[in-house]
């Protein structure tokens, strides 16, 4: 495997440079190793300072995307830290298919979850790492998730709906998980395609036209 210059970067200072240019982050895309390599916990790596800002360049690069979620790796830094929010600017009936309610920002640091019950929920899903596609992905409909924030008090939150699905996708990154190894690839989907023919609250035509089976 040939390896990049800055794997051997010291994360700080690949923060350091990042931070040095105004503006939104460059969001790294499929392809890129960085996103299949996993993430180092976080032990005080950056100091309370350089945390604080990188924190905030996440936000700043998660809404100029926009997006509702950003992992490290997706700005090329591996470390097991996320970022999400979401508005939820839907219609009534989007927000009781999906269970998408406003979540506000939040910062999880060393996070992982652990599905309550068997229940599951299949919807189109995307990435900003990911762009020009969607593709439907059944995850668990309630997951429990632990982590700290980024003050290091820790979170013990459970997350249903909408909001789990986040929480499960900006978590798979710290892994090196993209959402289409989870996904059923026959539900495949251009972003023309989504705008003309799958903007149903559910997935269901999709699944009877596209010939791949919802939980």
């Amino acid at each position: 495997m040939v390896s990049s210059p800055r794997d051997h970067v010291p994360v700080a200072d690949l923060v350091e440079e990042l931070l040095s240019t105004d503006g939104p982050l460059t969001i790294v895309e499929a392809g890129e190793p960085v996103l299949r390599r996993g993430t180092e916990p976080f032990d005080g790596q950056l100091d309370p300072a350089l945390l604080a800002r990188f924190v905030e360049a996440l936000r700043v690069t998660m809404h100029a995307a926009p997006g509702v979620g950003l992992a490290a790796p997706q700005v090329g830094v591996p470390l097991r830290i996320a970022v999400i929010e979401d508005p939820a600017p839907v219609p009534e009936e989007v927000r009781l298919a999906r269970g998408r309610v406003p979540q506000p920002f939040r910062v999880l640091v060393n996070p992982s979850y652990e599905p309550l019950g068997t229940v599951r929920a299949a919807f189109f899903e995307g990435c900003l790492s990911v762009p020009g596609w969607q593709a439907v992905v059944a995850r668990p409909a309630e997951v429990r998730l632990t982590c700290e924030d980024e003050s290091g008090r820790p979170v013990d939150e459970v997350f249903s709906g909408w909001p789990a699905r986040i929480v499960q996708h900006e978590t798979d990154h710290l892994d090196g998980t993209l959402y289409l190894d989870r996904a059923d690839l026959r539900s495949l989907s251009s972003s023309r395609a989504m705008a003309e023919r799958w903007t149903q609250p559910t997935p269901r035509e999709a699944a009877e036209s596209l010939g791949f089976d919802l939980p």
